[in-house]
C-alpha cells in the first residue's frame, strides 16, 4: 500500500470513533503541555540565577557583625552599641595585608525621606568609600562621582539612583540641584546608570549614595556610632578561583585584629556569594528535573493509554484484518496501518499540546512571579516528545496486528 492510502485509511478508522480518539489523545495533550511550561519555568527560573549571579558577582565577598562571641559557640550577645564591630580600619588592613583583594569597601547603610520643590520620596541611602562603586558595578550616567575630598571632608553631596531621580525631577537630570536628606541640604553631583529589578525582585535604581563620612556625621549622627564604625565590607578578587584562599586569610585577619582568642565565636559574618548562588543553582536544577520527571510521567500515561486503546482497537478489528489479508494486505501494510492510527493519534495531541502548553507558560509569566522562558527549543523537544510517544506505545499493537492469522481472523465473530 501507498503511504497515501496507509494515511488516507487511518484517518477514516480515527474518524469512525472520534470521540474516543479525542479522550485517548487527552493524555499526550496535557503530557505535552505539561513538558512546555515546567520546562519554560524551569529554563527562566535559571537564566533569573544568571542574572543574579551577575548582579551580586561571583568574586565577592560580604562581611557583616556577628551576633556576639564567647567560648563554645554559646557566648554572651553583645549590647546595642556594641553591635558595629567592623571599622575602617578592618577596611584599610585587609587592603593593605592581602594583596588578592582587588577591590575592597566599608558601608553604612538607612532610610530617609528625600525632599525636591513639591516632590519627595522615601528611600534608602547608602555611606560608601571610594570601591564601592567598582564593588557593585555601578555606573554614574550624568554628572560625575565623588572625589576624594568628598570622602574626607564629609561634604553634604550625594548621588541619586534612577528611580529617585526620575521621581524627584522628572526628565531632568537634577546634577546641580539641592536636596534634603531628612532635614540636612545635599548637592546633586550625579546620577547612576539604571541596573533594573535585582535577582530578587527589587528595584535596585531606588537608591542613593553619599560618602561614608557623611553619612555617619550627617545622617547617623544621632546615633552614637563609634569612631570609624561600618555596617558591612564589601570585597571582590580578581581571580575567582582565589576567593576560598581570601575567604580564610579575611577570617584569620579579622579575628586577629578584634582580639578573639581559641573557641570564641567570631564577632562577624563573613558571606560567599558564590556559594550561596551555587546552592541556590543546585537547587533549582533539582526541581526543574522533578518537574521535568512529573511532566514525563503525564506523557508516558498518555503514551499507555495509545497502546491500551489500539490494542483494543485491533480485537474488536480482527475480522476486519482479516478481510484485508485475504485481499492481498500482507503483515507489513497491517503493522504500518496500525501504527499510522497511533502515531496520528499521538502527533494531534502533540499539536494540541503544543498550543496549549505555549499559552500555559505565557500565562504563568503573566499572571506569576515565576519566571519563564519560551524558546524554540521547547516547542521542539515537546513535538519529539510526541513522535516517540506515538512511535514507541504504537508499535507493539501494530506488531500484533500484523502477526494474526487471516483464515483465524475470518472466522471470528
Amino acid at each position: 500500500m501507498k503511504f497515501s492510502d496507509i494515511l488516507r485509511t487511518a484517518l477514516h478508522a480515527l474518524r469512525g470513533n472520534w470521540m474516543r480518539s479525542a479522550l485517548t489523545s487527552l493524555g499526550v495533550i496535557i503530557g505535552i503541555a505539561a513538558v512546555i511550561v515546567m520546562v519554560s519555568v524551569g529554563q527562566g527560573t535559571q537564566a533569573e540565577i544568571d542574572k543574579l549571579v551577575s548582579g551580586l558577582g561571583s568574586q565577592r565577598l560580604d562581611i557583616s557583625p556577628g551576633a556576639g562571641r564567647g567560648p563554645g559557640g554559646g557566648g554572651v550577645r553583645m549590647s546595642s552599641s556594641s553591635f558595629y564591630t567592623l571599622k575602617e580600619g578592618d577596611v584599610d588592613a585587609i587592603r593593605n595585608e592581602i594583596p588578592e583583594v582587588q577591590y575592597v569597601a566599608g558601608a553604612l547603610r538607612g532610610n530617609t525621606q528625600i525632599v525636591f520643590a513639591e516632590n519627595n520620596a522615601s528611600t534608602s541611602w547608602q555611606g560608601v568609600q571610594a570601591d564601592f562603586f567598582d564593588i557593585n558595578s555601578w555606573v554614574i550616567a550624568n554628572g560625575e562621582g565623588f572625589d576624594a575630598q568628598d570622602y574626607s571632608s564629609a561634604d553634604k553631596v550625594v548621588i541619586l539612583g534612577e528611580t529617585v531621580r526620575r521621581t524627584l525631577f522628572g526628565e531632568d537630570s537634577g546634577v546641580g540641584q539641592t536636596v534634603r536628606l531628612g532635614r540636612v541640604p545635599f548637592t546633586v553631583v550625579g546620577t547612576l546608570a539604571s541596573k533594573g529589578q535585582g535577582g530578587f525582585g527589587q528595584d535596585q535604581d531606588d537608591v542613593m549614595m553619599v560618602p561614608l563620612e557623611t553619612a555617619r556625621r550627617r545622617l547617623m549622627g544621632s546615633m552614637g556610632l563609634p569612631p570609624g564604625a561600618v555596617q558591612q565590607i564589601a570585597l571582590t578578587v580578581a581571580d575567582a578561583k582565589d576567593l576560598g584562599y581570601v575567604q580564610g586569610e579575611v577570617e584569620a585577619l579579622l579575628r586577629q585584629r578584634h582580639k578573639i582568642g581559641p573557641g570564641e565565636d567570631d564577632d562577624f559574618n563573613v558571606r560567599n556569594i558564590s556559594e550561596i548562588v551555587a546552592t541556590r543553582t543546585a537547587t533549582t536544577r533539582l526541581m526543574s528535573l522533578l518537574l521535568g520527571a512529573v511532566a514525563t510521567i503525564s506523557l508516558i500515561v498518555g503514551g499507555i493509554g495509545i497502546m491500551n486503546i489500539m490494542l483494543v482497537s485491533v480485537t474488536e478489528r480482527i475480522r476486519e484484518i482479516g478481510l484485508r489479508m485475504a485481499v492481498g494486505a500482507g503483515p507489513g501494510d497491517v503493522r504500518r496501518q496500525f501504527l499510522a492510527e497511533a502515531m496520528l493519534l499521538s502527533l494531534g495531541g502533540g499539536v494540541l499540546g503544543i498550543v496549549i502548553g505555549v499559552a500555559g507558560a505565557l500565562l504563568v509569566g503573566k499572571f506569576s512571579d515565576l519566571p519563564v522562558a519560551l524558546n524554540g527549543q521547547v516547542i521542539g523537544l515537546a513535538a519529539g516528545f510526541s513522535i516517540a510517544t506515538g512511535l514507541f506505545f504504537g508499535y507493539y499493537p501494530a506488531r500484533k496486528a500484523s502477526q494474526l492469522d487471516p483464515i483465524e481472523a475470518l472466522r471470528s465473530q
